[in-house]
């Protein structure tokens, strides 16, 4: 992708302005009911053993119905939508020929990324997918990163790539983070950016890189929920995240609980979009599958409010160019 064709599909991002982000993994069952948040950040970052190794079989979301999660998206006036094919536990939404640490082996064996795929598709949002680098259950962290691990992921990417049609964009986690995951000495950017493209040449790959700049990544993301906030000097192209409820995926207190307001929603995505930034707001899915009761009238409160910014048809001054 050159630098006019790598602008020309930022711009395209920038226009959807408004999109969902779905956390639904192995966290879903591990940690619905622990005082760990999301992942097992202390193993990775503190030297702690692991105390929640997942198995598969423990994956059964027994109504999953990825439509309701895509209507709900739609109600909201979302465009876009990423789902967290592989998060850090390493646990893949796909059967993976490359490992049986996925669907293939769990009590509900249903291929989630396609089923994903297809309903948003369905409902005419722009589907991408979220992959993460770091792996805890395949020893694919800071401290290691070997040439065959470097393989297995881009056999996984080709996996996402090759075998679900055209995936527009995907969101790396877990690379070169000050929390956590393999560094860029280990497993370069430019190496895996050039293996994407050359799978699919219009995908954006994004890297969750806490970087503000384009070095090791095609769209400059800021991960919202962890306070990072968009400066007030940037003018795109960018991504930007947040959450409704206290974490990224679903927790048992999560169905009664008061979740963050329309207002608070609204401001989020007035303030990334003039800067030329597109907001992602996360969905939840419990642990049969669903969109809870309160998360789906939240989304249908914002679709009653939500107005998409005016389409950017020219670059505005203070683009940022990848060097």
């Amino acid at each position: 992708m050159n630098q006019n064709e790598l602008v020309h599909r930022q711009q395209w991002f920038v226009n959807q302005r408004f999109g969902m982000f779905i956390h639904f993994n192995s966290a879903t069952f591990q940690f619905a009911d622990t005082e760990i948040e999301d992942w097992e950040y202390g193993h990775e970052n503190n030297n702690e053993p692991r105390r929640y190794i997942f198995d598969p079989k423990d994956w059964n979301p027994v109504e999953l119905d990825c439509t309701q999660w895509a209507q709900a998206a739609k109600s909201a006036g979302m465009k876009f939508a990423a789902m967290t094919a592989k998060h850090h536990e390493g646990f893949d939404l796909w059967p993976s020929r490359y490992t049986d640490h996925c669907v293939k082996n769990a009590a509900d064996q249903r291929d989630v990324v396609q089923e994903y795929l297809t309903a948003f598709r369905n409902e005419g949002i722009e589907a991408g997918l979220y992959f993460s680098m770091l792996d805890l259950h395949h020893q694919i962290n800071r401290k290691k990163c070997t040439p065959e691990d470097k393989e297995f992921i881009k056999n996984q990417l080709e996996e996402l790539l090759t075998s679900y049609g055209d995936i527009p964009f995907l969101i790396i986690d877990g690379w070169n983070a000050h929390w956590g995951g393999p560094n860029y000495d280990d497993l370069p950017f430019e190496e895996i950016d050039e293996w994407v493209k050359r799978l699919q040449p219009g995908c954006l790959l994004m890297n969750i890189s806490c970087e503000t700049n384009l070095n090791h990544t095609d769209i400059v993301f800021y991960e919202n929920a962890a306070g990072q906030e968009v400066d007030d000097t940037f003018n795109g192209p960018g991504a930007s995240c947040n959450i409704l409820t206290k974490t990224w995926f679903w927790r048992t207190t999560d169905t009664s609980m008061e979740l963050r307001s329309v207002n608070w929603v609204m401001d989020k995505i007035h303030d990334t979009n003039k800067h030329n930034v597109s907001f992602l707001l996360n969905g939840a899915p419990n642990q049969r599958g669903l969109l809870d009761m309160n998360v789906l009238e939240r989304f249908k409160e914002v679709g009653t409010r939500y107005m998409q910014a005016p389409e950017l048809t020219e670059i505005p001054e203070g683009w940022m160019y990848r060097a």
